[in-house]
């Protein structure tokens, strides 16, 4: 079929930290709006920031900037905003991280955030035809009474969540240390994901597969240090969300060319592409896929595979999930 409109293929994004894709423009604008005073005076400053040594260094700069988000209304045009990108990158379906400790912390309560945030969702799927559903983060940085505090409020709360996830800092926060939360998430019906294998070891993966139950590994790039967990991974069909220009931001490798993408893909894992907090990493979805094809040399079938493999490794229904494999079948025509 020749190469790909990677624009137009139809596609999910599994990895996507709603926090993240808060463009200096916007927290600007909300700081103003909200009257909080950000460490940046202008957008050139804020840009010259998004600059990382490591995943700490990046965190640092992300919780400063979620000081602008205040009002319900905050939290709506930030997801707006994100599902317009999404639309003209051909996503037809979102699983959206969120924070809602980072904003409880800060006197945010629970109900602002996810209401603003589920409003948006539902003005996408009306308006911008992009399915979508909300997971939950719990931050590995702080303790598990925390997290539990963050189920606590989702649940007397109520509204729909799919899951729940674990992201923030992996040195020294092991996924077992949150077996309690993730036990409670389980037994209330969310489904299990975990941030691994990014700047933790294969170890951290193994745990987050055997103490947490998770279906999903967020990341997991690190697991070729570990061939018998290769070969778990594949038997079992573990989904990794990868994000390639998240990894070459964060220094999980130095440059795109030594991204391990088509190796994962081609030792048989179900590997998925996405843009995990775009506004910090410079790139959204189609800017990863494009990245890939043109530094490692993605071939078309191995496009389309992984654009299959974002709706395979959802948490859609078979109907939906069917319906748009269907649309990459059509589109491959």
């Amino acid at each position: 079929m020749g190469r790909v409109n990677l624009a137009a293929l139809p596609k999910a994004e599994l990895h996507l930290h709603i926090e993240g894709t808060l463009e200096p423009e916007m927290m600007l604008a909300l700081a103003e709006r909200n009257g909080v005073q950000l460490p940046y005076p202008d957008v050139d400053a804020a840009r010259a920031a998004y600059v990382f040594e490591d995943l700490q260094s990046f965190l640092d700069v992300y919780y400063a900037g979620c000081g602008a988000l205040v009002t319900e209304q905050d939290f709506y045009e930030l997801t707006f905003a994100y599902l317009e990108r999404a639309h003209a990158d051909g996503v037809r379906h979102a699983e959206i991280f969120f924070d809602p400790q980072t904003h409880m912390d800060r006197g945010i309560p629970y109900g602002v955030v996810f209401d603003g945030i589920t409003s948006a969702l539902r003005d996408g799927r009306t308006r911008l035809a992009i399915t979508s559903h909300l997971i939950l983060a719990i931050l590995r940085h702080l303790d598990a009474e925390s997290g539990m505090r963050a189920l606590d409020a989702a649940f007397a709360h109520g509204g729909e969540l799919v899951g729940i996830g674990l992201d923030s800092g992996e040195r020294g926060n092991p996924p077992e240390k949150f077996v309690d939360v993730f036990a409670r998430a389980r037994a209330e019906g969310l489904r299990a994901v975990a941030h691994a294998g990014e700047e933790g070891p294969p170890a951290y993966i193994t745990s987050a597969l055997d103490t947490l139950h998770v279906e999903r590994i967020d990341h997991g790039v690190r697991c070729l240090e570990d061939d018998a967990l290769v070969e778990r991974l594949v038997r079992d069909k573990v989904p990794l969300t990868v994000c390639p220009l998240s990894n070459v931001r964060l220094r999980v490798v130095d440059r795109i060319e030594d991204h391990p993408f088509r190796t994962l893909l081609e030792r048989g894992l179900v590997v998925t592409m996405n843009s995990d907090d775009p506004a910090y990493f410079g790139g959204y979805v189609v800017d990863n896929y494009r990245a890939c094809v043109d530094a490692l040399g993605l071939t078309d079938a191995q496009v389309l595979e992984v654009a299959r493999n974002t709706f395979r490794a959802s948490f859609l229904d078979d109907r939906a999930r069917a319906h748009y494999l269907a649309e990459i079948d059509a589109f491959t025509s």
